[in-house]
């Protein structure tokens, strides 16, 4: 589709890139202005994130196309290994009448024999995809079917007849591969349209592409030019350039992102002025011996990093990575004994009520024997009790204040705040972090997390923070004993569940699912509670928890649980992190082999937290593959969080490790944190030695021009985090 020449009305132009890598240039030529891109396509692009031309050359290739990737048709194999077919469409038709019967069959001739393509779903919109004599790549698993050679669902290129004889050529072409989807496909821009648009854009942009990384850089990585990467890893010609295209871009963006969190580290070390608390004196030592049990030497460590952060003239900006029952409650309240002890506050915010409560109770035991006074802030307080507890937050009569997102609402005013700290931090937004840090002058900080966090995404995700980890059980807690039933098992477990029960203790079963799907032949938690009450736990209490009801609603069966007006609790994974019910024993996972291992782990970690011994069963639907029972068996081996998150980001990789991607969490477009940890340590020391003798970017200043454009506008929302 060609541009439009007419001039479009500023309330109808495209909004502006929010990140723009270049200078003021040819790059930033709006999508819709660059030939060959026209309304329609200006608007599909955008819904992909392509905004500008720069956008557009960094729509890399999905994958590519070499002339050893191509089989002719009368060579194929039945292996399970996935081939490419190149040939051209010689007919179609719909066969089936029902909607739900209905096949779209295509054959395709390479001039060696017949291949035949069949799709089960999204026939109305295959069967208008094709026409006699189209050009076209199939990838997929082939099979034999009626004595047809057959691909089930393939992947679908579309290419020109030009490429074709390349790919059939001795020496063969490499053809870039483009994500597309139905929408870009209906304005043209298949992988060939891709290609076409690309191809002219790389045209247009020759000459235009400004060098962004220092000389010496790329003289000591050996990296290509980002103009010579840019063309060829769309155009390459061997898989060689292809190699040092994607590691000169991969560079970058780590580089990039790497220089935003040594200029955040440099800035709150240098530059802010924090709180400088006196060392701790008589007070902290009184409630260092209030605990009933020895802190272990994990939390005297972390511990150590925080007072000496918090004597520091700079702000404190700490992770505290705690794995599950390590400690961490017990190390946040001398914190907070630190900070009231040198004439501050401390503010605890944590992103349920369920769990503020649960802080609030050991917290006020706590600090109540040392004359401390705590209060808690929730949203649904009623005026009076309310304007109260304000009233003792903005005298500083209030010392420890807990609460949830109510912390940060118009109207909260603290007398002196000296220490926030944030629970379950990515469970909050930026700004909801940064609200907090803004009720006080420069507070220090300290973020906590229950989920151990691998190396290589913690360098991303929380690269400017000084990191503790706390690993270590307090030695008062006992080993979790966990094992891996099948699913004939069921009758077993429940067995093992009412001993336990009739014992006087509760137990959770966890289902996967909120209602039962045509797809995953799994027990819904709502159909589970129905039965169980009526069946093998009709003698019992049981409450019910899932994602569909209210945060009240949650609120007050959580509540009602850890009060023991329930004996057992049927659930989905919406359990609290962190919520502590001591007479809890037994965590019965069903389905299990659809949960990521970081988050069983968390499961795991809500029994045994009391006197009693917990049992934490994985029920695996039939039939139990080796591989989920190998994956698993990695629970049945440690209790060590790190290990396991490391295993599960190593099977799951970076943008499935917390369920869903989180506040803060890197998005990385061309790196992969877990693929590419060598060349992320590489870009990541680069760029804290670049900050360390250049914090103002001011040595190379097409460096300086490429953060700003990038980063300047969010630094200050980066800054926590």
């Amino acid at each position: 589709m060609c541009a439009d020449n007419k001039t479009v009305p500023q309330s109808q132009a495209p909004p502006p890139r929010k990140e723009i890598y270049a200078p003021k240039g040819a790059l930033e030529t709006q999508a819709q202005y660059i030939p060959g891109v026209g309304p329609r396509r200006a608007r599909e692009l955008e819904k992909v994130g392509v905004f500008t031309l720069e956008g557009l050359l960094y729509y890399l290739p999905r994958r590519y196309l070499d002339r050893s990737l191509v089989v002719p048709i009368a060579d194929l194999e039945l292996t399970e290994r996935e081939v490419t077919v190149v040939g051209k469409v010689t007919s179609f038709q719909v066969i089936g009448g029902g909607p739900n019967s209905r096949r779209f069959e295509l054959n395709v001739s390479d001039g060696t024999g017949v291949l035949c393509a069949v799709w089960f779903g999204g026939v109305p919109f295959w069967s208008k995809a094709f026409e006699r004599g189209q050009t076209v790549a199939f990838s997929g698993k082939v099979r034999l079917f009626r004595d047809r050679v057959q691909m089930t669902h393939p992947a679908v290129d579309f290419l020109t007849e030009d490429e074709r004889r390349d790919l059939k050529g001795k020496t063969g072409r490499i053809i870039s591969l483009y994500s597309s989807g139905d929408p870009l496909t209906r304005v043209g821009l298949d992988s060939a349209g891709f290609r076409r648009l690309i191809a002219d854009s790389i045209l247009l942009a020759k000459g235009k592409i400004p060098e962004t990384l220092p000389p010496e850089l790329i003289r000591k990585h050996d990296l290509v030019r980002r103009e010579q990467a840019l063309f060829q890893v769309h155009f390459p010609e061997d898989f060689d350039q292809v190699a040092k295209a994607l590691r000169r871009l991969k560079f970058e963006e780590i580089f990039l992102l790497q220089l935003s969190l040594a200029l955040r580290e440099h800035r709150r070390k240098t530059r802010d002025k924090g709180i400088a608390f006196p060392h701790p004196g008589t007070l902290t030592r009184q409630a260092l011996k209030q605990f009933p049990f020895e802190l272990t030497k994990g939390q005297l460590q972390v511990l150590t990093d925080i007072r000496q952060d918090m004597e520091a003239e700079y702000p404190m900006n700490r992770l505290l990575q705690g794995d599950v029952g390590a400690g961490k409650t017990a190390v946040v309240m001398i914190a907070l004994a630190i900070a009231v002890e040198g004439g501050y506050q401390g503010a605890v915010m944590a992103p349920t009520e369920v769990l503020a409560e649960q802080h609030f109770r050991t917290m006020e035991t706590f600090f109540d024997k040392l004359g401390i006074r705590t209060t808690l802030l929730l949203g649904g307080l009623t005026a009076a009790v309310r304007r109260s507890r304000l009233e003792e937050i903005a005298s500083g009569k209030a010392q420890v204040v807990i609460g949830t997102h109510a912390l940060i609402q118009e109207g909260v005013e603290f007398h002196k705040l000296g220490l926030v700290v944030i629970d379950e931090q990515h469970r909050f937004g930026v700004a909801q972090r940064l609200g907090l840090r803004r009720k006080g002058k420069t507070p220090d900080v300290l973020v906590l997390t229950a989920t151990p966090i691998p190396r290589s995404l913690a360098l991303t995700m929380y690269g400017d923070l000084d990191v503790s980890l706390l690993k270590e059980r307090p030695h008062n807690r006992k080993p979790i004993q966990t094992k891996i039933y099948g699913g004939k098992r069921r009758e077993e477990l429940f067995e093992k569940i009412r001993l336990e029960m009739s014992k006087g203790r509760q137990a959770f079963i966890v289902y996967p699912l909120v209602e039962e799907s045509e797809k995953l032949d799994l027990q819904a938690a709502v159909k589970a509670h129905g039965e169980l009450s009526a069946g093998p736990f009709k003698n019992f209490k049981l409450g019910l928890l899932h994602g569909r009801m209210t945060t009240e609603e949650k609120d007050r069966v959580m509540k009602a649980f850890i009060a023991h007006e329930y004996d057992l609790l049927v659930s989905t994974t919406v359990i609290e992190l962190g919520i502590d019910v001591p007479n809890a024993t037994v965590m019965a996972v069903m389905g299990a082999q659809r949960f990521g291992l970081s988050a069983l782990h968390q499961l795991r970690g809500r029994v045994g937290r009391g006197e009693h011994r917990g049992v934490c069963v994985l029920v695996v639907d039939p039939p139990m593959t080796n591989e989920a029972r190998d994956r698993l068996s990695v629970l049945e081996r440690t209790e060590d969080g790190f290990i396991i998150a490391d295993e599960d980001l190593r099977i799951r990789g970076g943008g499935e490790f917390f369920g869903t991607r989180q506040s803060g969490a890197p998005d990385f477009k061309i790196a992969d944190p877990v693929e590419d940890r060598e060349l992320l340590e590489v870009a990541r020391f680069e760029a804290f030695a670049w900050v360390a003798h250049d914090p103002d970017l001011k040595a190379y200043l097409p460096l300086q021009a490429f953060f700003e454009r990038a980063y300047g506008p969010k630094m200050e929302l980066m800054d926590v985090g």
